[in-house]
C-alpha cells in the first residue's frame, strides 16, 4: 500500500465511531498531539469519532492541562478505556469518577506486551504480574470505577497453567495505531532517532496492521526516500498507513519548559558535564533518598520510580556513585541521570535506549536487583497503595511489573502527607513542628497495588519501607520497624500515628547521622 501524506485534520476524519483506537506516548515523550488536538476537535464540532474503546501502554498526560489524553475528556468520546496510568490526566478524572465510561487498568508491562501479543496473533498475554494485587479477579479484575464493575468482560482472567496459578490477559483486535516518531521518508519509513524514548511503536503498529487496522504517524520531519539509514528505521514503511507532519509547537519535546538544556542529552546526541546538575537541598525528601542508597551495592542493575524516588540518581551523583550502579526506568532508558517532573521517563547521558518492551522482559524475569518507589499508603500486611487515594485514580504504570520482578525494593516517602507538613532537619535532627493531616500507615490500604502477602510467599525479596523519621521491613508479622531518626519520640511521633501498631525490632537503631547533615555522606556502595 502507498503511504498517503495528510495533515492532522485529514487524520481526525478517518478514524470511525466505535473503533478500537491504540496510543502510543509516554506522558509527554513520542506523543502524537496534533493528531490527538484535532480528534478533540472534530468529536467538539461534529460529535465524531464517537464511542472509541482507548487504549494507552503508559500515561499520555501530556502537560498536565490539556495535551496527551485530556483532549480525550468529552462525554461520549470514550466508551470504554484501558490503560495502565493516568499521571497528569486531570481532565479525565473526573469523567472516570462520574462513570462517563467504564474504566480498567493493567500493568504497564503487561500492555506492552499485549501489543506483541497482538501483532503476532498470540491468544494474549500469560503471567504471574498483578497476582493478589488489584488486578487480579479475584480483588477487582483491574476495575476502576462503578462502570467497570458492571462489565463482565474483564481485561484478565485467572487460569492454571502447569498446576500453578497465573493471570491470563486476552489479546484484542486494533483498528488504529497513532504513534510518533522522528522522521518519515517518502516511502513512509519512519525514525525515532530523536525521541528520548523508545516505546512500543512497531509492536503497536504491527498489531494494528495485523489487525486489519490502519496506522497513523506523527513525525517532525519528511525527508527524501533514501534519506534514512536503515538501521535508524524502527517502523518500516509497509506497516505505515497515513503520516502526518507535526506542527512547531507539537515536534520533538519542545513544549517542555523550564528543564535544564541541552534536552539533545535526553536523545544521545550531546553529552552534558553531569556536575552541571545541581546537588538537592537538604530536606526530608533528600533524607529518605540517602536512606535508600544504604542498601544499594556495586554494579547493581537498579530501577528509580516517578516521583520522590527520581532523586536517588541526585544523591548518587552528589556521592561520586552514579557510575558504581545501573540506573534504569521502565521507558527503556540505561544509564544516565533521570530527568525530573513532566520529563520523567528520560534521562541526560543514556548509556541506552532500547525499546518498552525489552525492559518489561528484563523486570518481569527478575534482573531488577534494586528498585526505589513512591508509597501513597502502606498497611499492616506489608500492601502498597499508589494507584488510587485521595478522589485520584493514577493508576499503577510500572510499579506492579517492577515490584513482583525486583529483588531489593525500597518504598519511599514521608511519614504523613499533606500541604501543612513542617518537619525541618536541625543540628543533625529532625523537629517535627506540624504533621500532615493524612495518615499513610493505615490498616488497610484502599488498593493494593503491591501485595505483601505475594511478596512473602515468593520468599526471595527484601522489602523496605522508608520515611525521614522512621524504616520498616517486611517480616511474616507485617512492616518490622527497624530505624527512627534522632529527635524522634516513638511513641509520640510514630505510633501515634499510625492505624496499626507494628512489630518492633529488638535491635531497634538511630538512622545513620549523616543523613541529617547538609554536606555529602562520603558513603560507599556495599560489596556483591
Amino acid at each position: 500500500m502507498t503511504v498517503k501524506f495528510i495533515d492532522a485534520k485529514e487524520a481526525s476524519k478517518i478514524i470511525e465511531d466505535g473503533s478500537t483506537v491504540a496510543i502510543d506516548a509516554f506522558i509527554s515523550f513520542c506523543l502524537a498531539d496534533d493528531i490527538m488536538g484535532e480528534i478533540e476537535s472534530r468529536f467538539v464540532r461534529e460529535g465524531h469519532p464517537r464511542d472509541l474503546n482507548v487504549i494507552n501502554v503508559a500515561g499520555i498526560g501530556g502537560d498536565g492541562k490539556d495535551r496527551g489524553i485530556n483532549h480525550f475528556a468529552h462525554k461520549g468520546l470514550m466508551r470504554r478505556f484501558l490503560c495502565s496510568n493516568l499521571s497528569l490526566a486531570n481532565k479525565v478524572y473526573p469523567l472516570i469518577m462520574d462513570n462517563a465510561f467504564p474504566c480498567f487498568m493493567i500493568p504497564q508491562g503487561v500492555l506492552s506486551h499485549m501489543m506483541r501479543a497482538i501483532a503476532s496473533g498470540k491468544p494474549g498475554v500469560f503471567t504471574e504480574v498483578g497476582m493478589k494485587t488489584f488486578v487480579d479477579p479475584r480483588v477487582d479484575g483491574g476495575r476502576i470505577n462503578d462502570a467497570a464493575k458492571e462489565c463482565d468482560d474483564i481485561p484478565v482472567q485467572l487460569i492454571n497453567l502447569n498446576g500453578s496459578e497465573c493471570l491470563f490477559y486476552p489479546a484484542f483486535p486494533i483498528d488504529v495505531a497513532i504513534i510518533k516518531g522522528t522522521k518519515a521518508d517518502r516511502k513512509g519509513n519512519i525514525s525515532l532517532e530523536k525521541e528520548a524514548m523508545h516505546l512500543e511503536q512497531l509492536e503497536m503498529a504491527t498489531a494494528a496492521r495485523n489487525s486489519g487496522g490502519i496506522v497513523i504517524v506523527q513525525v517532525d520531519e519528511i525527508v527524501d526516500s533514501g534519506a534514512l539509514h536503515p538501521q535508524k528505521v524502527t517502523v518500516p514503511s509497509t506497516l505505515v498507513d497515513y503520516v502526518v507532519l507535526g506542527s512547531p509547537g507539537n515536534t520533538g519535546q519542545h513544549f517542555i519548559e523550564g528543564l535544564p538544556d541541552p534536552v539533545d542529552s535526553w536523545c544521545g546526541d550531546e553529552k552534558i558535564q553531569l556536575e552541571e546538575i545541581k546537588s538537592l537541598p537538604l530536606t526530608i525528601e533528600k533524607v529518605i533518598c540517602r536512606r535508600g542508597i544504604f542498601e544499594f551495592q556495586e554494579d547493581s542493575f537498579i530501577n528509580l520510580g516517578i516521583g520522590l524516588p527520581m532523586n536517588v540518581s541526585n544523591v548518587l551523583n552528589e556521592e561520586g556513585l552514579i557510575d558504581d550502579v545501573s540506573a534504569s526506568i521502565e521507558s527503556g532508558v540505561m544509564g544516565g541521570v533521570p530527568a525530573p517532573g513532566i520529563a520523567t521517563g528520560a534521562a541526560y547521558n543514556p548509556d541506552a535506549i532500547l525499546k518498552q518492551p525489552d525492559m518489561f522482559d528484563f523486570y518481569d524475569g527478575g534482573g531488577i536487583d534494586f528498585a526505589c518507589l513512591g508509597s501513597a499508603e502502606i498497611d499492616m500486611h506489608g500492601n502498597v497503595n499508589v494507584s488510587r487515594f485521595a478522589g485520584k485514580v493514577p493508576g499503577p504504570g510500572g510499579f506492579i511489573n517492577i515490584t513482583q520482578g525486583a529483588k531489593n525494593i525500597c518504598f519511599m516517602g514521608t511519614f504523613t502527607a499533606g500541604r501543612e507538613n513542617d518537619i525541618r532537619i536541625e543540628d543533625g535532627k529532625l523537629r517535627i513542628v506540624r504533621n500532615g493531616r493524612s495518615i499513610k500507615f493505615v490498616r488497610n490500604v484502599d488498593h493494593i497495588t503491591f501485595s505483601g502477602e505475594n511478596s512473602l510467599d515468593k520468599g526471595r525479596q527484601n522489602v523496605f519501607y522508608i520515611t525521614e523519621r522512621a524504616v520498616f521491613k517486611l517480616m511474616p508479622g507485617g512492616p518490622t520497624l527497624i530505624e527512627i531518626a534522632p529527635g524522634v519520640d516513638l511513641e509520640k511521633d510514630i505510633l501515634a500515628l499510625m492505624e496499626f501498631e507494628p512489630q518492633i525490632s529488638d535491635d531497634l537503631k538511630l538512622m545513620d547521622p549523616r543523613l541529617f547533615r547538609p554536606e555529602p555522606m562520603g558513603v560507599s556502595l556495599k560489596k556483591k
